[in-house]
């Protein structure tokens, strides 16, 4: 487990450079404008630039990420998907779709599953790209999913795959509702008038990651009205334990659970005892899954940091 928690971090840590400007503004609140039903034929331009074009809504969907394939069920396309990574674990009928591999894909599973789209991602695209070849060059769509940095990004993602899929309507609804959902959490959060110091550790000893500006990370401590104290960086960093003694966080929250009793770890490094986070017993681990996936999920990932970081208020 640790070995894909490193992984993936790598992967994030390579995007990070990209940072997006706009990525801590607050969320549009408004209803998704309706779409129409998406016509095919249909050609679309994916996020590294590759035009597909697609006959029909596809009925055989392979997802090559996570966050996809939670993407693709909360628009109704539980049938169309027959393949996902071994890493797949939500909705719980991912479960039972044939597995595809993770890091190193099967491209011969891949293959008998007679996919007519693939969902690929942006964050994966130099390592898999020549793999797929094969499957490209006998017909297969392939589309290069978007590695979203932000909500509205997210909801762009949304949108784009209820296109690809011949679910518009479903996904301006899906939008809707998520964005309905983050008006409510931040609404709670309006009266906060001493926001909180927080960091937001990624993964543990011996190579403590975090974020700074120009992350999904510092957008939801933005939403929730809470300082983030490592928000003089950008992008992805390592961070020494001095280091977070020295900026004293009100709280720690960790966004990783692959360590059994990381609370209890962090509370005793050396030096920790300083810290007002351990001081007053605010060390909090939340689901990795839903904080790491820019998917319908996001939400509650920002509910539930809201409920680390402000509990009095969220508990209330």
């Amino acid at each position: 487990m640790k070995k894909w928690v490193s992984s993936l971090l790598a992967a994030t840590l390579l995007l990070g450079a990209c940072t997006n400007e706009e990525a801590t503004e607050t969320p549009e609140t408004s209803t998704t404008p309706e779409t129409e039903d998406t016509a095919f034929p249909l050609t679309v331009t994916d996020a590294v630039g590759n035009e597909i074009t697609l006959e029909e809504a596809p009925d055989a969907i392979i997802s090559m990420i996570p966050s996809n394939t939670e993407i693709l069920f909360a628009l109704g396309l539980d049938e169309e998907v027959v393949g996902v990574t071994d890493y797949d674990n939500y909705p719980e009928a991912a479960a039972t779709k044939e597995k595809i591999g993770s890091f190193e894909f099967n491209i011969e599973v891949m293959t008998a599953l007679q996919p007519d789209l693939i969902l690929a991602h942006e964050s994966s695209w130099s390592s898999a790209e020549a793999g797929l070849q094969p499957l490209i060059d006998s017909g297969v769509q392939v589309f290069v999913v978007d590695n979203a940095m932000s909500f509205d990004e997210t909801y762009e993602t949304i949108l784009d795959i209820g296109e690809v899929t011949g679910k518009s309507e479903e996904a301006d609804q899906v939008v809707a509702d998520m964005k309905a959902q983050v008006e409510e959490v931040a609404s709670k959060l309006e009266a906060v008038e001493t926001p909180k110091k927080v960091f937001l550790e990624a993964s543990g000893d011996p190579e403590i990651y975090t974020a700074g500006q120009g992350t999904l990370n510092q957008e939801l401590l933005d939403l929730i009205h809470a300082e983030n104290v490592v928000a003089d960086q950008e992008g992805w960093l390592m961070m020494n334990s001095e280091e977070i003694i020295s900026r004293n966080p009100d709280v720690i929250v960790l966004t990783y659970n692959y360590m059994e009793n990381a609370v209890d770890a962090v509370k005793a490094r050396p030096g920790f005892d300083q810290v007002t986070a351990v001081q007053q017993d605010a060390v909090v681990e939340v689901n990795e899954d839903i904080t790491t996936r820019p998917g319908p999920r996001l939400p509650l990932a920002l509910e539930e940091l809201a409920k680390a970081v402000y509990p009095e208020i969220m508990n209330d």
